[in-house]
């Protein structure tokens, strides 16, 4: 009952969440399946991505917040990631959602991309996909990684997690993930495309049972 129930939240719960005092940019995503960066769906988890004016305002709506507090009630788990925007570029729904600050904090870092890949494209990009996600897989360098979406196979969202910013690039340059790059360059893959980089202010809750970031923040 509790994924049916976040299924359909996914389209119900859009006016709590427009609500929310001090809440900026916000989507709801559903998430793949084994690493997550896969097409099929799972029904299991699902994530929340909202911009604040601060940390203080993002603590105080997620634990007073009521739409928050339902979705935490209906779960067997949940994990929440501050951080602060350092670089981005592109556009998520014809707006730039973050303020970078140009920062270049050393240190444990994330990642996110978010593309709307052409229709006529799908079968080129999730074909490249299952080998992105073998090689990020068995990567001893990544701290986490999930891949979300609004819509499934059409709009994409991959958020990860690094011990600092040269592991990330050498993932980045090499394998199936440097070449899927250049495919999206060469051939005009997406209508529209975000990347973002952000430093890790703290989080709340677990996930699989602990923190995946307990160790990197206490350094």
């Amino acid at each position: 009952m509790a994924r049916t129930w976040a299924f359909v939240m996914m389209g119900l719960a859009r006016p709590a969440m427009a609500r929310i005092p001090g809440i900026g940019f916000w989507k709801l995503c559903g998430s793949g399946t084994g690493e997550g960066f896969t097409p099929f769906p799972n029904f299991g988890v699902y994530a929340v991505l909202c911009t604040w004016p601060d940390k203080q305002t993002a603590e105080k709506a997620q634990s007073d917040a009521s739409i928050f507090k339902r979705y935490r009630a209906k779960s067997a788990e949940s994990w929440t990631i501050y951080m602060s925007a350092d670089t981005a570029r592109g556009a998520w729904s014809g707006v730039a959602p973050f303020e970078p600050t140009e920062n270049s904090a050393q240190g444990p870092l994330a990642a996110l991309t978010r593309a709307t890949i052409k229709p006529g494209i799908l079968t080129r990009f999730w074909r490249r996909v299952p080998n992105i996600s073998r090689v990020i897989g068995q990567d001893p360098n990544v701290m986490f990684k999930i891949g979300i979406g609004e819509i499934p196979w059409l709009h994409q969202v991959t958020f990860s997690i690094w011990p600092d910013a040269a592991r990330m690039a050498d993932f980045a340059r090499t394998g199936p993930h440097a070449e899927a790059i250049r495919a999206v360059r060469d051939e005009g893959w997406f209508r529209e495309e975000l990347y973002a980089r952000f430093t890790l202010l703290g989080d709340e809750g677990t996930w699989g049972g602990t923190s995946p970031l307990k160790e990197a923040l206490n350094k």
